[in-house]
């Protein structure tokens, strides 16, 4: 080839670039428009059908389309889902939507799916994606389907109002949204998950109908084989389906499941107890937020302590929880929350109570109230928050005088203790002693408990 042919064609090549680039930069050509996902959306129910489904047809197709990223196909009926989920027919799809299915769907080769799936196939679950093969008296379900959706849904309580708590604040499906936001929905109640297993993006701390502490996932992701699955519990309500907030979750995880965009899918550490500023100022955990090492109940036999996303909770019916060391003096920091009408405490040294109590329409401080070292001292001022909010409490022990700080505010200051309160492991107050959370008394959950010796 000569040289002239040479430089023609580099001009040539030069200039198609040029021309490329521009069309880019007044958007006449699309950047996915060359590689654009096909998804499948199956809307096909066999039990309850939501009112929901057309309008998530609708966004999961408005959003590919504003987008330019996919194009969609769907299954509503038997005889579409016989010709468009076989094993083969599955090859032609990206990803496949389950939106808001429900009971046993008629797939014509669940093993060819599970395949499918396995080998690189993504899945986007809404709402009764999880109602979908389920465990029910009369059909025992599907428990790969399940396993490879991530939980199985077990029933819901009427809607209510929660706080969404976002867990990735870097996932697709959840960075673009705020720390924390409150929506009204038909919250889902989920079995067999564990977080070992998936990464929990949106979480409740509480029951969304009783207040209980506790875990509660709402969205999450999870490799299943080399397939991508998201899934949301969000999709009952309409009106919540047209919020920018859902639009931005449900874009970021389709994004996410087609490999449009990147996000960890390994399941998420348990939150660190003790601040690297804590650390250097001589603080160390007295829970791992892990485990119940370091632990053990003061009555055998009751309702358990659990551990939940780095929350130590207790139901109904619980026994005290002790450490396995004991303290002398020292600093202790620690987080609680209760639901309307909740009880509890912490001992300091297995001696003094600390008393917890949802006493925050009373406005007043008490020698029996939140705060007060019960029956014994009662708050200089009242600090209290509300049941289902998270509550700090910061106790200095030197010999017998305490200072205690309440939210941010002390309460007490450098009282000396009379001695003993009610239900005290001994009356040994010259003695180093472990710390104790009552779990006799209802519903709690402590976190972020640490501890500074002090010599």
């Amino acid at each position: 080839m000569s040289q002239q042919h040479v430089l023609f064609l580099r001009k040539g090549l030069t200039a198609i670039c040029w021309v490329m680039f521009i069309c880019l930069v007044c958007g006449q050509v699309h950047p996915a428009a060359v590689s654009k996902k096909k998804v499948l959306c199956v809307s096909v129910t066999k039990g309850f059908r939501h009112s929901s489904i057309p309008l998530g047809e609708e966004l999961i197709k408005d959003l590919g389309t504003d987008s330019g990223e996919w194009d969609v196909d769907y299954v509503r009926t038997d005889e579409e889902m016989a010709q468009k989920m076989t094993a083969s027919a599955l090859k032609q799809y990206d990803a496949v939507i389950f939106n808001n299915t429900s009971g046993d769907l008629p797939l014509p080769d669940p093993q060819g799916f599970i395949d499918w799936v396995k080998a690189g196939g993504n899945v986007v679950g809404i709402h009764a994606a999880t109602d979908t093969f389920r465990e029910r008296p009369d059909s025992p379900g599907w428990a790969e389907y399940r396993k490879m959706m991530g939980a199985q849904f077990i029933g819901h309580g009427p809607q209510s109002e929660v706080e969404l708590l976002v867990q990735d604040r870097k996932h697709p499906a959840t960075k673009d949204l705020p720390p924390s936001f409150k929506v009204t929905e038909e919250i889902y109640l989920f079995k067999d998950w564990s977080r070992d297993d998936i990464r929990v993006l949106i979480a409740l701390d509480k029951h969304p109908n009783t207040g209980e502490p506790g875990d509660f996932p709402i969205s999450w992701v999870h490799q299943y084989g080399k397939g991508r699955v998201f899934y949301t519990a969000l999709g009952h309500r309409e009106d919540l389906m047209r919020t920018e907030n859902y639009e931005k979750h449900l874009r970021g995880g389709i994004r996410w499941a087609l490999g449009l965009a990147k996000g960890d899918a390994s399941p998420l550490p348990p939150p660190s107890p003790v601040t690297n500023k804590e650390k250097k100022q001589g603080f160390r955990p007295l829970f791992n937020a892990r485990d119940l090492a370091g632990w053990h109940v003061r009555t055998e036999g009751r309702t358990p302590w659990t551990v939940q996303n780095g929350m130590l909770v207790m139901g109904k019916g619980g026994s005290d929880l002790i450490t396995d060391e004991k303290f002398g003096d020292f600093i202790l920091r620690y987080d609680y929350m209760i639901p309307k009408g909740g009880n509890s405490g912490v001992y300091l040294r297995g001696r003094y109570e600390i008393q917890i109590l949802d006493d925050f329409e009373t406005k007043q401080p008490d020698i029996h109230g939140n705060g007060s070292v019960y029956g014994l001292i009662a708050p200089s001022q009242f600090a209290s928050r509300p049941a289902g909010e998270w509550q700090s409490v910061e106790a200095k022990l030197v010999g017998k005088n305490l200072t205690v700080v309440l939210n941010g505010i002390k309460i007490i200051d450098n009282q000396p203790l009379p001695g003993p309160t009610a239900g005290a492991l001994d009356d040994k107050v010259d003695e180093p002693g472990p710390i104790m959370l009552q779990g006799d008394h209802g519903p709690v959950a402590y976190r972020n408990i640490r501890i500074k010796p002090l010599k």
